[in-house]
């Protein structure tokens, strides 16, 4: 099993694995089997134990009018945040909306207290006669957050009736049912027809919680719980750049190569460490332990060099990079 003057590649990645782990033959272990073994190292293992410098990116979503959170973990092929959480390690500052620079951060506390979302309770002007159960109208305070949207009121046996928004404009029970005609909100002009399961009680107000806003340019990020909240609320379309560490790309033909040509060692010894430990091989594992730290040593200097030739930035560093 020669190998030839391209040594990144899988097919050369997979015959320094054979030889590692002492199987040259396909019928110890097939070569289909030594490719996942390689790739679950590089998709898994490898992103883990080295952060580096090349595995930095930025990723740009797109806001839309009027809608404050987007969901990490999209279903939607096409968009930039699709499959998320599982092509990108982590997320960090600095981010840009729109070109500027906006605040980052992952505590709710601390991007709450900075715009709280205080709730507006306020009359309908509806009020129950004992047998109605549908009432329409429009909000008077709007637009509104999605998800943020309480009806409520009390029945004959002064119990309280409750009705909430899903944030996809259909308002539903507290437990998540639907209400039968289907009950809906506008959140950006405030018209809402409501159906609640058991009918308010002879002129008892139906009231609405809510959190209204002013729509601007964001400023503001909070991620957390694999969802971006911007705010304020964006008023238009606005371009949001992030920074990202991604998940390094797999190899599934023999002639890909990882994303720095230096890494193939290291992911052969890597992979080879992941077989023996699925044969129970300590032995060899200890073996092979010292080259493959050597390896991630290797690889981690290339970002440490990188990095340290950026000087640290304090109070009295300018955008130009000046020094005083």
């Amino acid at each position: 099993m020669p190998i030839d003057n391209d040594l990144s590649k899988l097919s050369n990645i997979r015959i320094k694995v054979r030889r590692l782990v002492r199987s040259p033959s396909s019928a110890q272990i097939s070569e289909d089997d030594i490719n996942e073994y390689i790739n679950t190292f590089i998709l898994y293992d490898f992103p883990e134990h080295l952060r580096s410098f090349y595995l930095r990116s930025t990723i740009t979503f797109y806001t839309d009018p009027y809608v404050d959170t987007y969901r990490s973990d999209s279903v939607d092929a096409t968009s930039p945040l699709y499959n998320f959480k599982n092509k990108y390690l982590t997320t960090h500052g600095p981010i840009y909306i729109a070109g500027y620079p906006a605040f980052f951060s992952q505590s709710r506390e601390q991007f709450f207290n900075t715009y709280p979302m205080l709730n507006s309770i306020a009359s309908t002007g509806n009020t129950g006669d004992g047998a109605t159960t549908l009432f329409t109208g429009t909000l008077s305070a709007i637009p509104v957050l999605a998800g943020s949207v309480i009806f409520t009121s009390i029945d004959a046996n002064n119990n309280g009736v409750i009705l909430k928004d899903d944030g996809d404009g259909n308002i539903v029970l507290p437990g998540g049912g639907v209400t039968a005609p289907v009950s809906t909100i506008n959140y950006v002009t405030g018209a809402y027809a409501i159906n609640f399961p058991i009918a308010p009680a002879l002129a008892a107000d139906i009231k609405s919680q809510t959190v209204p806003y002013v729509a601007a340019r964001p400023q503001s990020v909070c991620y957390f719980e694999n969802a971006f909240i911007l705010r304020p609320v964006p008023d238009q379309v606005y371009a949001v750049n992030i920074e990202v560490n991604k998940r390094p790309t797999e190899l599934l033909a023999d002639a890909d190569e990882p994303g720095l040509s230096e890494w193939w060692q290291y992911i052969a010894y890597g992979a080879a460490k992941k077989i023996l430990e699925d044969r129970l091989d300590s032995e060899s594992i200890q073996e092979i332990m010292p080259e493959f730290k050597n390896q991630e040593t290797l690889l981690l200097r290339r970002t440490i060099v990188q990095q340290s030739n950026e000087r640290v930035a304090t109070i009295y560093t300018d955008n130009s990079n000046c020094t005083f």
